[in-house]
């Protein structure tokens, strides 16, 4: 796996730069045979130091995890820990979709854009157009309810909309604030899963900690 190791703000010595490659490279490889790659990025975060984690595990399946410390070495570990953690939770999810070909299920292309907020000076003229600040694009892919939220998690999202395996229709899934996993079919009524995918009668389970 190629592991990229860089610092946004600061320098990254070789030891440093060793110790990360050798220790992500060693969590992942224990469930994939075959990673992609991993970038980790590390940068000042007040008086801690911040490590983010993205590791491209398969096409279309990326992990994500971060951590902060005040020395740069323990930040590395915990966010390589916080990311191990999250493959070995979906491990025999993640081998039955490699094995039925899940993983690399077909996706359509999107944009994402990112909006600036709205002007607070009551002098600030009114626009039906909002201030793009960025445009991204981003696959939105065909899968069942518990692979969503399998992905939501490892990639650490806010929010991740896709096209429901069974019916085709557009559904999104999204962090609720109480802790939940929050489901809106539109085919049917919005409901909060775990992230087995399992709803209860009542339609509310608490997410995996």
């Amino acid at each position: 796996m190629q592991v990229t190791v860089k610092g946004k703000q600061m320098d990254v010595g070789d030891a440093l730069r060793t110790h990360i490659t050798t220790h992500l490279t060693d969590a992942v490889n224990k469930y994939f045979a075959r990673p992609l790659d991993a970038t980790v990025v590390l940068s000042p975060d007040a008086h801690l130091i911040r490590v983010d984690i993205t590791v491209h595990v398969a096409r279309n399946l990326t992990v994500q995890a971060k951590a902060s410390a005040t020395d740069a070495h323990r930040a590395a570990d915990e966010a390589i820990e916080h990311a191990e953690k999250r493959i070995r939770r979906y491990k025999r999810r993640l081998k039955e979709d490699h094995h039925r070909g899940l993983v690399a299920q077909d996706a359509e292309s999107a944009a994402s854009y990112v909006l600036a907020p709205e002007a607070e000076e009551e002098s600030a003229p009114l626009s039906n157009q909002p201030m793009i600040v960025a445009e991204l694009q981003v696959s939105i892919e065909t899968l069942a309810v518990p692979d969503a939220v399998m992905r939501l998690d490892l990639g650490d999202l806010p929010v991740l909309m896709f096209r429901h395996a069974t019916h085709g229709g557009l559904n999104v899934i999204y962090r609720r604030a109480d802790g939940h996993i929050g489901w809106i079919d539109p085919q049917g009524n919005s409901q909060t899963v775990n992230p087995t995918g399992r709803v209860d009668a009542k339609g509310v389970l608490s997410a995996a900690q």
